[in-house]
C-alpha cells in the first residue's frame, strides 16, 4: 500500500469519538489490556485469540518483572562486541541459529545500527516514558479493581559477578540520574541486604544495582483476570478461533477471517505480538518485529530463606529469577530461529545452571516446569503502537521483552488515540511512522 501513514488531523484529539465496535487480534496480556481500556472508554470489544484462553502463548510463563526502571533497549554500545562472546560461552545468553532469512538478517542489522550511543540514549528515554507510565496506570489499575496476581514491590537487583560490570554501572549512573531513575549502585554486601536468600550462593558476585521502585507478578495470572473482569463488562472473547487473513478495501479494514468464519467491526487492532507481521505483511504494511525466543523455568519454593525475595537479573548470563508466590521463575535466552518452538536441552541447562548456582537451596530443579515462548522484538527494542496506513487499522505490538512492564500503558494510549483523546504521553518514537513507512 503507498498511501502515507495515517495520522490524526490536527485538533482531532480533541473530539471524542462515539462509540465503536473494536476487534482486537490477539489474547495475550497486550491484547487484554487493550481490550480493558477500550472498554473503560465506552467501545464495544472483541478478542480474537487461536488459543483456548488468554496468555497462553508469549505472556504464560515470562519473567515476572515489572520492570520500568530497569527498562533499557538491549540494542546497547558494546552489545556487537559482547555478541560474539556470548556465541563461544557455555550457556550463552544469545544463540543465533544460521537460516536462509532474510527478514532476521535485515533485523538484525537494523538492531546493530541501534547499539550506537546516540541512538541508544534515544531510544532508553522512548522506552522509560513508555514504562514509567505503563507502570503508573498499572498501580492505578490495581488500586481502583483489587486485582491480584501474586505481585510484589520490592524492587529489582541488576547482578554483576565481576567489577568491570560495577564499574559500568557507575559509569552510567549520570544517566539514570538525568532521566530521573531511581537506582543505589551497591558493593555485595549491599546486594545481600536487598537479596539474602544470596548467602548461599555457591558463586561469588562483586555488586549490583538496585531499582526500587520495580515490581513483581505473574503476568499469566494478571492476564486472565482482567480478562475474566472485562468479559463481565461486556467484552467478547472467541477464543480457539485462528485468523487466516484481514480483508481490505481501499484505506480500510473489512474484516477478519479466521477458522471460525469472518468478523467484522468498525475498527481493527493487530496485537498478536510476534505474528502480527504476517497478518499485516498482505496489506502491504512492513513491520520491522522480530520473534526472539525465550526460555524460563518455573520451580516449587521449598526452602523461602534461600530463594529470593523478589527478582534478580545476572549481567552475565542474562537470567532474571523472580519470586511469584510459592514459585521461583528464571527466564532468559535470546534465540534467533524463526518461529521454532522447540524446547532445547542446552538453553534449559543453561538455566537451571544460573538457578543452581545463585539459589542452590531455593527448591528442587528436578520439578521444574519449562517453557518457551516468542517476544515479538523491533531493532530498536520499542513497541509500536498506535496507527497504520489503513484508517481504521490500529497496532499495538512489538514490546520484546518487556510487554508486561509496558502493557497497561501502551493498551491506555491505543485507548486514547482510537476514541480521539489526547494521549497522557508524547508518542513521539512509539509509533510506526519512526520507521518512516506503512
Amino acid at each position: 500500500m503507498s498511501q502515507a501513514l495515517a495520522r490524526p488531523r490536527a485538533g482531532a484529539f480533541n473530539l471524542f469519538r462515539a462509540r465503536m465496535n473494536v476487534v482486537i487480534v490477539g489474547g495475550g496480556v497486550i491484547g487484554v489490556t487493550s481490550a480493558w481500556f477500550l472498554r473503560q472508554a465506552g467501545h464495544d470489544v472483541t478478542v480474537i485469540d487461536r488459543q483456548s484462553g488468554p496468555a497462553l502463548e508469549t505472556s504464560f510463563a515470562n519473567a515476572g518483572q515489572v520492570s520500568w526502571t530497569f527498562a533499557k533497549p538491549w540494542a546497547a554500545p558494546g552489545v556487537p562486541r559482547n555478541a560474539l562472546k556470548w556465541m563461544l560461552q557455555e550457556h550463552a545468553p544469545l544463540v543465533l541459529r544460521p537460516r536462509l532469512d532474510l527478514a532476521m538478517w535485515s533485523w538484525l542489522l537494523r538492531m546493530l545500527a541501534n547499539c550506537r550511543e546516540p541512538r541508544y540514549l534515544r531510544n532508553l528515554e522512548r522506552m522509560l516514558r513508555i514504562a514509567r507510565y505503563s507502570h503508573e496506570t498499572l498501580v492505578e489499575l490495581r488500586e481502583q479493581t483489587g486485582i491480584v496476581y501474586d505481585h510484589a514491590t520490592r524492587g529489582t537487583l541488576q547482578l554483576f559477578r565481576d567489577e568491570a560490570g560495577v564499574a559500568a554501572a557507575e559509569r552510567e549512573r549520570p544517566i539514570l540520574e538525568r532521566l530521573q531513575v531511581p537506582h543505589r549502585v551497591l558493593d555485595a554486601a549491599g546486594c545481600l541486604s536487598v537479596e539474602p536468600g544470596l548467602r548461599f550462593s555457591t558463586v561469588k558476585f562483586a555488586g549490583g544495582v538496585h531499582y526500587p521502585d520495580d515490581e513483581t507478578g505473574d503476568c499469566h495470572a494478571y492476564t486472565s483476570e482482567l480478562a475474566r473482569r472485562a468479559e463481565a463488562q461486556g467484552v467478547v472473547f472467541r477464543t480457539v478461533t485462528a485468523v487466516r487473513t484481514l480483508e481490505a478495501e481501499g484505506d480500510r479494514v473489512r474484516a477478519v477471517h479466521t477458522d471460525g468464519g469472518q468478523i467484522t467491526g468498525e475498527v481493527y487492532v493487530l496485537a498478536a505480538g510476534s505474528y502480527t507481521p504476517l497478518l499485516a505483511r498482505p496489506l502491504g504494511i512492513r513491520l520491522p518485529v522480530y520473534p526472539v525466543k525465550g526460555y524460563s523455568a518455573t520451580v516449587p519454593i521449598e526452602n523461602a530463606d534461600a530463594a529470593p525475595g523478589s527478582t534478580l537479573t545476572d549481567e552475565r548470563y542474562k537470567v532474571a529469577i523472580t519470586r511469584l508466590g510459592n514459585r521461583l521463575r528464571a527466564a532468559g535466552t535470546a534465540e534467533l530461529a524463526g518461529y521454532d518452538l522447540t524446547l532445547r536441552p542446552a538453553r534449559l541447562r543453561a538455566l537451571a545452571h544460573v538457578i543452581g548456582e545463585l539459589f542452590p537451596r531455593a527448591g528442587d530443579l528436578s520439578r521444574a516446569e519449562y517453557w518457551t515462548g516468542l517476544r515479538p522484538m523491533t531493532p530498536d527494542n520499542l513497541p509500536v503502537i498506535g496507527p497504520t496506513p489503513y484508517r481504521n487499522l490500529y497496532l499495538n505490538t512489538g514490546h520484546g521483552t518487556l510487554g508486561w512492564t509496558m502493557s497497561n500503558g501502551s493498551a491506555r494510549l491505543l485507548a486514547d488515540i482510537i476514541s480521539g483523546k489526547k494521549t497522557a504521553i508524547d508518542l513521539d518514537g512509539l509509533t510506526l511512522a519512526r520507521f518512516g513507512r506503512g
